[in-house]
């Protein structure tokens, strides 16, 4: 009516978490063949498992999926959070010599075993949490021995399934400082190739932002990633308004990531695209920035998925509850949409939905238990309720 305020109810979108209650779940060569009420489980299948399992009643629910971290690095950058704490901005901080360019020294420094070492404690530290598949991205070497150092350290982690995501284009080396595109044209030339020759990942990322890479040289960046074959993600307007989301839509990206800076327009836009919406509230955090609307994207029908985005600097907790409760509090999603967004919405964004995020015959059989309800995950920081975790069939924990 014009001229008078109109007030309408928030549309809330719901998830079903399609509880079975009496459950039998059925796990054959590491996938699932059944999933339904067990006095419904065929009699035939039984005589095929190996091993039988009563659970007493227990909650399983799918095992979690971290879709975006970068749990590979040497070294540490604890004093950055004292800085930025005292008013320095995440910009600032790069400017002298710290932020993604003060990883990278340690990280050349050390050999591949020794970044694989590390890396594996921070691999069981998310098993302990009911994460079976975790996406880890290069991106603290930024040559082209030790980028490729870092993807072949990669191969060396085991239990968890490791999802290597190849991101050289994370800062501009100070090799490079003042010309990105020679830095692009070098990865575009010489390291691309390589990473496609050894098979060493399957996705390219790239920084899309102010003092990093723009959203022309991203572009030309990406394409040719993509005519390698690489499924596409972009660090998207995280600090500033830099076009990442657009620039997502406009090439079929698997995910854009954070996602702070954007308009209603890019979130109506955002919701008619495949394109996944990673948030990392743990990261929003620790820099004090402003939290992704999540609620926004959600009821226009946006697919998003929740991940720790642990890294040395900017997010340095892998805390999968911190996430979640932040979700909840900060970023008005309900419990459901965590859990969706923590399970099938992080396998979407990794393009393994097909393989990963619930619990449907054919799919992998990653699974945890729960002690309790579903009403307890994502609830205590610092801690899930998980009591084991089953990756393929097989008990990890």
């Amino acid at each position: 009516m014009e001229g008078a305020a109109k007030k309408s109810a928030r549309r809330i979108t719901t998830v079903d978490l399609g509880e079975i209650k009496d459950a039998a779940l059925a796990v054959v060569d590491g996938k699932v063949v059944y999933a339904g009420p067990e006095r419904k489980l065929p009699r035939g299948l039984k005589s095929q498992l190996k091993h039988t399992e009563d659970l007493g009643g227990a909650t399983v629910l799918p095992a979690l999926v971290e879709c975006h971290s970068h749990l590979l690095f040497a070294g540490n950058r604890a004093a950055e959070f004292e800085r930025r704490n005292r008013g320095e901005s995440y910009q600032e901080i790069a400017k002298s010599g710290g932020g993604i360019l003060g990883t990278v020294l340690p990280t050349r420094k050390v050999t591949e075993a020794e970044l694989a070492r590390g890396a594996q404690q921070r691999v069981e530290r998310f098993i302990q949490q009911g994460v079976t598949t975790i996406e880890i991205k290069s991106g603290y070497g930024l040559t082209n021995e030790d980028e490729l150092k870092m993807l072949r350290a990669m191969k060396r982690l085991s239990r968890a399934r490791v999802v290597p995501t190849f991101l050289g284009a994370h800062a501009i080396p100070r090799e490079y400082q003042g010309d990105a595109e020679a830095w692009i044209n070098e990865l575009i030339s010489k390291t691309l190739p390589l990473v496609d020759r050894e098979g060493l990942a399957c996705r390219v990322d790239i920084f899309v932002e102010e003092g990093y890479f723009n959203k022309e040289l991203a572009r030309k960046y990406l394409k040719a990633a993509r005519e390698y074959g690489f499924d596409l993600v972009l660090h998207a307007d995280q600090l500033t308004h830099s076009g990442g989301a657009d620039l997502a839509i406009e090439l079929g990206a698997r995910s854009a990531d954070h996602l702070l800076c954007i308009s209603g327009k890019e979130v109506k836009a955002l919701a008619k695209s495949d394109v996944t919406c990673v948030l990392l509230p743990s990261s929003d955090l620790y820099m004090n920035c402003p939290y992704p609307p999540a609620r926004a994207l959600i009821d226009n029908g946006a697919r998003v998925a929740l991940a720790t985005d642990f890294n040395p600097g900017s997010a340095p907790s892998q805390d999968t509850a911190l996430v979640g409760v932040l979700a909840r509090v900060l970023m008005k999603m309900t419990l459901p949409e965590v859990i969706a967004a923590y399970t099938i919405g992080a396998a979407h964004a990794l393009g393994l939905a097909d393989q990963l995020g619930s619990l449907s015959l054919g799919k992998r059989g990653d699974f945890i238990v729960l002690a309790g309800g579903v009403e307890e995950l994502f609830l205590e920081i610092g801690h899930q309720p998980v009591v084991s975790v089953y990756r393929e069939g097989q008990r990890l924990i």
